[in-house]
């Protein structure tokens, strides 16, 4: 069950997160054999492809383990390292600040979301479903 967004909804940080999470979701249950997706390119696919210069391996199946870790750390959090205490002198704006990376991160799910379900779209079709439930 989707729920309606409203306009201002829609730009929010956990409607972004949930879209992602959802994406990503929905590629992990589409995706029966994910090592159908070795050694496939990424260069196909215009919203994939521009993940390509970021990873090492270009392949689809690296970009999906990708997909599923960021979801991992949405959900879990992030391990941080011991003693990653920076004590910033410095006065700064924190609503500045907020603001310029709340933006950015809203910026980067929408994208990764978009990505997700670029995935999920291209596996239908190498498996040959590709028209069905698009």
């Amino acid at each position: 069950m989707q729920l309606t967004e409203t306009p201002n909804q829609k730009n929010s940080l956990f409607n972004a997160m949930n879209r992602f999470i959802g994406a990503v979701n929905n590629m992990d249950q589409t995706i029966m054999v994910p090592s159908m997706l070795r050694d496939v390119p990424l260069d196909e696919d215009r919203e994939l492809s521009s993940m390509k210069s970021d990873m090492d391996e270009g392949d689809m199946y690296s970009y999906y383990q990708l997909l599923k870790s960021i979801r991992r750390d949405i959900e879990w959090g992030v391990r941080c390292a011991d003693g990653d205490d920076d004590d910033d002198d410095e006065e700064e704006d924190l609503e500045k600040q907020f603001q310029y990376h709340l933006t950015g991160l809203h910026g980067v799910l929408s994208k990764l979301t978009t990505q997700a379900n670029s995935l999920t779209k291209r596996y239908k079709q190498e498996i040959g479903i590709g028209g069905w439930g698009q």
